[in-house]
């Protein structure tokens, strides 16, 4: 019976590569001559730190045009507040990966409100479709890149 799984992965070799260029950008902007300013890459956040507010908006945009260049969504990114502590400004931005329960449960209900022949079930952070047509199995996934959702959703593992 064909299915696949409804994944939200980020490729993190491509991150990496994202916020490597943001620095380098940095280093070479006028506006960030003699600015201690720089992009740090923990395993799933990546921390801005410069000396006022409005540097980190500044790099928040470099930021995203690298991203976006490297074809990561940046709807994945949740952006912290900024914050400022002794002539130092932090800002924190979350790498949102895999499906939690709640937005789990609201793509099985979107499937079934569509009156498809095809089951969904959540299991940990994807969500498997099967299906006994590949036609219904493709029209849920059609369905889901119309859907303005607030993650961005890969289709793995199809199996025919």
């Amino acid at each position: 019976m064909p299915s696949f799984d409804i994944v939200s992965e980020l490729d993190m070799h491509e991150v990496t590569n994202a916020v490597d260029q943001s620095n380098r950008e940095l280093q070479m902007r006028y506006d960030f001559k003699g600015v201690d300013a720089k992009f740090e890459l923990n395993d799933s956040a990546v921390t801005l730190q410069a000396e006022v507010d409005f540097q980190l908006q500044q790099m928040l945009e470099v930021l995203r045009t690298k991203m976006t260049g490297r074809k990561i969504d940046i709807r994945c990114l949740e952006i912290k507040d900024p914050e400022q502590a002794n002539m130092r400004a932090r800002q924190e931005i979350i790498l949102k990966q895999g499906l939690d329960q709640p937005f789990a449960k609201k793509i099985v209900k979107m499937i079934k409100d569509k009156k498809l022949k095809v089951q969904a079930q959540v299991q940990g952070e994807q969500v498997r479709v099967t299906g006994k047509k590949r036609d219904d199995l493709q029209s849920v996934m059609a369905m889901l890149r119309e859907a303005e959702l607030e993650l961005p959703l890969q289709f793995n593992n199809f199996r025919d």
